[in-house]
């Protein structure tokens, strides 16, 4: 079974789903600006999805989707994240080379292809980013986490997702071989600049800067 919406559609599904998951609700301007086009333009597509029982949506008020709106936003971000897989676990691309090559594979809409790259990965709970997978049901997998710089000094832990998953960002952990599953531990925190001194085994000590420390989230052990 194909999906039965076009790729801006799609797009335009999973841009509102992301927002919403920070804020509830979702203004035109907030989704013009995520989507890099006019609020015209998001307003004409808003009045469509709405149509479809996508969304709840008025005019000038913040809104949201549906149940079978986030439904489909599920199954989109379902996809994504089991391509990123898929392509660092079997083609050996790295973790900040598979974004974009996942936001187009996510427009392949086949169930049954998706069931069986699934099945093929042995049905993985988390992306290489550290960021949930939902099953085919829709549920996904949590874990207790917090911000590195929220980390006691002296509290080992273990790197379990990433806040900001910019190429740029994803390259610097590289060079600093820091990657998802990661043991560490807070050895110091500096006032100064908020930075923060970690261990981490065969390493010498690294110092993370409180920009870095707070897109980090880590899982006490």
């Amino acid at each position: 079974m194909q999906s039965n919406f076009s790729i801006t559609e799609e797009n335009y599904i999973k841009a509102v789903y992301h927002l919403q998951q920070a804020s509830g609700g979702v203004t035109t301007n907030e989704l013009s600006a995520k989507l890099v086009t006019t609020p015209a333009s998001v307003t004409d597509m808003l009045k469509k999805l709405k149509a479809k029982g996508l969304l709840v949506y008025e005019p000038y008020k913040v809104f949201c989707l549906s149940p079978a709106g986030s439904k489909i936003a599920l199954e989109i971000i379902r996809r994504h994240r089991l391509w990123e897989c898929f392509l660092v676990e079997k083609l050996a691309f790295g973790w900040d080379e598979v974004h974009e090559v996942a936001e187009e594979l996510e427009h392949v809409g086949s169930k049954k292809l998706i069931d069986n790259l699934d099945q093929f990965l042995d049905f993985p709970k988390f992306d290489p980013h550290g960021d949930p997978i939902p099953d085919c049901d829709g549920h996904m997998s949590s874990v207790e986490q917090v911000r590195l710089a929220d980390l006691p000094i002296g509290q080992p832990a273990q790197l379990t997702s990433v806040g900001n998953q910019s190429n740029e960002l994803l390259e610097l952990l590289g060079h600093k071989h820091i990657n998802i599953g990661t043991r560490l531990e807070v050895k110091a925190k500096f006032s100064f600049d908020n930075s923060v001194e970690v261990n981490i085994k065969d390493l010498q000590p690294l110092n993370i800067s409180e920009q870095l420390a707070r897109v980090l989230f880590v899982k006490k052990l």
